[in-house]
């Protein structure tokens, strides 16, 4: 009698190698992933960086001790990948967390070839970076269709873990359209994949059985520091717009609609009268946006972008900041159980005044806005501080606690005067002990 999981092996292994599939039967009969790896490593780089970064001491928290480590710096090295994607132009992507901070950044071809690389631009908000090295007969690889994907469909991941230099796995895509925390007020809609990833396959690409980049790997969640089965890459959809962007305008410029949203819950449609959940539900519309000029209103729930359904408020904010300002979309929406269809012309958002000033200066508390307060400011009386202004929902600074009208007084019990001090604080500090006043009451709060 034949083995039913053996039968089934073999059945499958016979479909793979008749199909129009990379796959091939080596000489003794076994299913290779070889022929796809001939086409693709030789696009795949490895990148060594140096640099100096800010020193952090346990004592710089201290006020007594900060002027003793202020402006100093050590030395920093480290690893990662990248892969080529324009041989005539040199084009080599990788992840900003890659780079960043480094000073001088050398690629490494598998022929073995060095080349020093010049970057091109880099965008911390989808830890994408973009690299050029002069150099002939390079290989790129092609860019697949990450929206093509389904969970369950093959992949296979390269990259330089350990530095042990081109290093090939393989698995499959476990979840899509993932979130990790991982970008601080970032843009996540990361491919999960059980393919092994480590440290210093960041950078490397994510392939299909076709041979094309459908991701670039960025993430892990490990408890050990080694591959745990759960690893993230950034989707080709992102790598594409941001490194054309990059290549086109040296930087990224976003869209942005003006709106502080949320995600309309099961119950929360259900009060509402709409059928089923789903959508973006508006809070709040900023003065002179593109929200307030399409006649968006608080408590319309935004359903719809530019024909396709929106599914929650981080899909949303992920769309709007991956178009181009100045970009006229349609956008559906429910309003007292009607549905409407309004345009809005998308303004910018590095030139709009409602940008939360947090974003990349104090990543703890990104999602806040401030303002400076003075003794005998407004209602404040004697309180010397920083006022929070407004705080996007579901952003870094809610969960943090922080609400409208709070005034931060210390960090970590030094005196914070003006929103130049709560930078300095932030920025030197892993933890932050925030103490806050909220009306007549004092609140502390500890933050990471």
């Amino acid at each position: 009698m034949n083995h039913p999981v053996r039968t089934f092996t073999t059945l499958l292994l016979a479909a793979l190698c008749a199909s129009a599939s990379p796959f091939a039967a080596g000489h003794d009969g076994k299913l290779t992933f070889a022929p796809v790896l001939e086409r693709v490593t030789p696009a795949v780089v490895n990148i060594q960086v140096a640099g100096n970064r800010p020193a952090r001491h346990p004592l710089f928290n201290d006020p007594a001790f900060r002027q003793f480590f202020r402006g100093r710096e050590v030395p920093m090295r480290g690893s990662g990948a990248g892969v080529i994607i324009d041989a005539d132009a040199g084009y080599v992507v990788t992840n900003h967390h890659v780079i960043d901070d480094a000073d001088e950044v050398t690629v490494t071809l598998e022929d073995r070839r060095e080349f020093s690389a010049e970057l091109v631009g880099s965008d911390p908000q989808t830890d994408i970076a973009l690299l050029k090295i002069d150099a002939d007969d390079l290989t790129a690889l092609a860019l697949g269709d990450s929206e093509q994907l389904a969970v369950g469909d093959f992949v296979i991941a390269i990259g330089n873990p350990y530095e042990f230099g081109h290093t090939v796995t393989s698995g499959i895509v476990s979840a899509l359209g993932r979130e990790g925390g991982f970008l601080s007020d970032g843009y996540e809609d990361f491919i999960q994949t059980d393919a092994a990833i480590n440290r210093g396959n960041s950078g490397g690409p994510l392939v299909d059985l076709d041979g094309r980049l459908v991701g670039i790997n960025s993430a892990i969640v490990t408890p050990s520091g080694g591959n745990a089965g759960l690893g993230f890459a950034v989707p080709s959809a992102i790598v594409k717009v941001v490194t054309d962007q990059i290549i086109d305008h040296g930087e990224v410029r976003r869209g942005q609609l003006g709106v502080i949203i949320d995600t309309l819950s099961p119950n929360d449609a259900e009060a509402m009268g709409l059928d089923a959940a789903g959508g973006a539900v508006v809070s709040e519309v900023l003065d002179d946006t593109a929200a307030e000029a399409a006649g968006i209103e608080p408590g319309d729930v935004i359903v719809n972008l530019d024909g396709e359904d929106v599914l929650d408020a981080r899909d949303l904010r992920l769309r709007v900041g991956l178009a181009q300002p100045g970009r006229t979309v349609e956008i559906g929406i429910v309003r007292d159980g009607k549905r409407k269809r309004l345009r809005a012309t998308l303004g910018s958002a590095s030139e709009s005044a409602s940008v939360a000033s947090t974003v990349g200066a104090m990543p703890m508390l990104a999602g806040a806005q401030w303002r400076n307060i003075s003794p005998g400011h407004d209602l404040h009386g004697s309180v010397r501080g920083v006022e929070v202004t407004d705080v996007a929902a579901n952003s870094p600074a809610w969960a943090a606690g922080l609400r409208p009208g709070d005034v931060i007084l210390r960090v970590n019990r030094q005196p914070v005067a003006d929103v130049d001090d709560l930078e300095e604080a932030l920025a030197a500090a892993e933890v932050a002990g925030l103490l806050i006043q909220r009306g007549q009451r004092r609140l502390f709060t500890l933050i990471r």
